[in-house]
């Protein structure tokens, strides 16, 4: 992505990016169409429950595998495909020893993790149930997220879209086996998805291990603890982006938090409502993909006149993409979300909170365009204090609106997003000031 059109290079990666992230939020729509059709509503309620609670968890080791993201895509962008098998050998250690830790102090503490956010008694059962199994998989998704950036920095979008919708067909069949058919509730569906998630890493790695420049060419082949120097490198970059998930996860836990004191109904129809957020933000997300790879490779050739060329396009193509989803959400809120409930009180909850959202969504997009960009210059710091002002914004607005009314937690949500994006885009404007001089 160093030479070329620019446009038409971050429009030919972001289509194969944008169909596999709406592959994987359809399944993950489908998921919440057959709980909440197939076991009720309040099955449906506490899969939502624990959405932020995977957000926080899953968020901070899968955002660490997209920092490293940065190190493999400059170092290709320099052509040291030496160091780039470096790197990719120890960001597998690195994923696998964090993710087992993970996984065990997270079943620990699951129990009192949901108490604290007042998960409605009805719903705590389910919400346990459903979560305990995502954590116990926590290995396979962190490893699925790991071939998929190795080979999105590598410039390739095409086998992580395919790996994907092979991966969400299995996870539909298997949600209907599994929930529909063998009747095994809640936890027939966190099943389906920790398998689906195995089938795209055995995909992506088989492809992975066909890339002539991944081979080892060098002596000393075979076991091998990875360089310090390299580890260092990676959780340079991945711990800065892993820990601006959790953090942004903490914002959306506060107002998770509010949300499960209006009880169970309010719940189902927040679950909705963030369920649809996460399917059209997908467009923005992958943008923001596209860009930080341009990025990234063009930081490594050095050719910083060009990123700024691609970020601008970037931003252009997320806002025509995003203006006809926004009046999506703020013209048929209701009817859209009759798809996965029935109850007309909580489809009146959802008519009333996803305009809000919709309203956001321009801005949202251009957030991840900011934020992927000053990733893709090397700086994971300044995104990471973004997401303490999201969780900042989140909680002033929550404790001044999102307790007094439904709407207002929207508004929360909004104000977060605006608020992160003014701060990375000046911030990203700084650093492209400074490298061009």
């Amino acid at each position: 992505m160093t030479s070329g059109n620019s446009m038409r290079q971050i429009v030919m990666f972001f289509l194969p990016l944008l169909f596999g992230n709406l592959f994987q939020q359809v399944y993950s729509l489908v998921d919440s169409i057959i709980v909440g059709k197939g076991i009720g509503d309040a099955a449906l309620a506490a899969v939502g429950a624990s959405g932020t609670l995977s957000f926080l968890i899953l968020g901070f080791v899968v955002g660490l595998t997209r920092g490293f993201g940065i190190n493999f895509s400059q170092s290709f962008g320099k052509g040291d495909y030496k160091l780039l098998r470096g790197y990719v050998s120890a960001a597998y250690y690195i994923s696998i020893v964090i993710s087992i830790l993970f996984s065990i102090l997270c079943i620990v503490t699951l129990n009192p993790l949901l108490s604290f956010m007042k998960t409605p008694e009805d719903i705590f059962a389910d919400a346990y149930n459903y979560f305990i199994v995502i954590l116990a998989g926590i290995l396979v998704t962190v490893l699925n997220n790991l071939v998929i950036t190795i080979l999105q920095s590598l410039g390739d979008s095409k086998t992580p879209l395919v790996a994907m919708i092979v991966s969400s067909i299995s996870n539909i069949l298997l949600d209907i086996l599994l929930v529909m058919v063998i009747r095994f509730g809640v936890i027939g569906a966190a099943v389906a998805t920790v398998i689906a998630q195995a089938i795209s890493f055995v995909y992506c790695r088989v492809k992975l291990a066909n890339i002539s420049i991944l081979k080892e060419t060098d002596s000393g082949k075979g076991f091998h603890l990875p360089q310090k120097s390299l580890c260092m490198d990676l959780l340079k970059m991945g711990l800065p982006v892993a820990f601006m998930n959790s953090i942004t996860a903490t914002g959306a836990m506060i107002l998770q938090y509010f949300v499960n004191l209006m009880g169970s109904a309010y719940v189902a129809a927040y679950s909705v409502c963030m369920k649809f957020a996460g399917l059209f933000e997908q467009f923005g997300i992958s943008v923001g993909l596209a860009v930080l790879t341009f990025v990234g490779q063009n930081k490594g050739a050095g050719k910083y006149d060009r990123i700024k060329v691609g970020v601008r396009q970037g931003a252009l193509l997320s806002t025509i993409i995003n203006i006809p989803l926004a009046l999506i959400e703020i013209l048929i809120p209701g009817i859209i979300s009759k798809a996965m409930i029935s109850d007309p009180t909580t489809i009146g909850y959802c008519a009333e909170f996803m305009p809000v959202l919709g309203m956001g969504l321009i801005a949202l997009g251009w957030l991840f365009v900011y934020r992927y960009s000053v990733q893709g210059l090397g700086n994971t710091i300044v995104p990471m204090f973004s997401g303490f002002l999201e969780v900042a914004m989140r909680l002033i607005f929550g404790f001044t609106l999102g307790r007094v009314s439904f709407t207002g937690i929207a508004v929360s949500e909004v104000a977060a997003w605006v608020g992160a994006f003014l701060m990375l885009a000046i911030t990203y404007f700084v650093l492209l000031k400074k490298s061009l001089r």
